[in-house]
């Protein structure tokens, strides 16, 4: 059995993914260089920005705080009180990015299987839809857990919706089944288990950024690498490179038709080049190929155009297996 779950933009911990982003793309989109690292915590008519903000512009701290106020605003639909903690980059890490090298230390993980169109899990993508298709039509706080056997039949559907009764959840649920040609009586449908609810988002649970790594990533079939990829501007390895190995693992799978593909990077703060760069395709270990590849911060952020990507978007349904130019 293989288990996946997917979440609405509406739930806690997506809107603080996607306030932390919108920071990303503000700064980003006023200074190409600017360094961020921001997370916000959510929840209970609060909202806490703290992290790293370093750009070109000439901006006071007040007008900082306000634009910030402004996206959180616009993103949570309500006024909420915010307190920050910003500072500029530390300038121990500066240097070591001021000179090509990645803006951290760490593992970074890529993954394709041919299970669907997408490259992505078979499980993970049956999560995704159906929690598009929910939202779309009752846009609020969510979550959708999808379990399949091997033989890539669903056997059990989890879903938990706010402000929609039970029988109504359960006939879009059935209505999504039909249209993906998928008996709904040959599985186990959990609507709204714990009862119909009416308190969520920030009301009922507070959020975090960063804290759906698994949903942001391939689902837990995959070992992920374990840093966050929202809030950080693009020289921070932890996002660049993660999208750059899921676009080796797609170059790889397509080339080889492969069934499965995992890429791993790995980096020290400071510098250049990977320290670890490595393909495990179907069960055997081989090498990147360095010559094909740029795999150096710089290298990545100019072949996936990372300076011009819309960051907030990446947050709200998945970073993989979406439209996005890493595939």
């Amino acid at each position: 059995m293989k288990t996946a779950e997917f979440v609405t933009p509406k739930h806690p911990d997506k809107m603080c993914d996607q306030i932390s982003d919108a920071i990303v793309d503000f700064f980003i989109g006023k200074d190409k260089d600017a360094r961020i690292a921001v997370e916000a915590m959510g929840g209970h008519g609060y909202v806490f920005i703290a992290g790293e903000i370093t750009d070109k512009t000439i901006m006071t701290q007040a007008k900082t705080e306000e634009i910030i106020r402004n996206i959180i605003r616009d993103i949570v639909e309500e006024d909420v009180i915010v307190r920050f903690a910003l500072s500029k980059q530390s300038s121990e890490i500066s240097r070591g990015v001021d000179i090509g090298g990645a803006g951290d230390q760490g593992i970074m993980r890529g993954y394709a299987v041919n299970d669907t169109e997408s490259l992505m899990p078979y499980e993970y993508e049956m999560a995704r839809s159906l929690c598009k298709f929910l939202y779309e039509r009752h846009p609020y706080d969510g979550k959708v857990q999808v379990t399949t056997d091997d033989e890539m039949n669903i056997k059990t559907v989890v879903v938990s919706f706010q402000h929609v009764l039970k029988h109504d959840l359960r006939r879009a649920v059935i209505k999504w089944l039909l249209g993906n040609k998928i008996d709904s009586n040959a599985l186990l449908l959990n609507i709204n288990p714990a009862g119909d609810w009416t308190i969520g988002g920030f009301d009922a649970d507070t959020g975090l950024t960063g804290r759906k790594l698994v949903v942001d990533n391939y689902g837990p079939r995959f070992a992920i690498g374990g840093g966050a990829f929202s809030g950080k501007d693009p020289t921070k390895v932890d996002r660049s490179a993660a999208y750059m190995a899921r676009r080796v693992a797609i170059d790889v799978l397509r080339e080889h038709k492969a069934k499965e593909v995992m890429v791993e990077l790995a980096y020290a703060i400071g510098v250049p080049e990977p320290v670890d760069s490595s393909v495990i395709m179907d069960g055997k270990k081989y090498c990147i190929n360095k010559g094909r590849y740029d795999l150096t911060p710089r290298g990545i952020i100019d072949e996936l155009k990372l300076k011009e990507q819309k960051y907030e978007e990446t947050a709200k349904w998945g970073h993989f297996g979406n439209g996005f130019i890493w595939g």
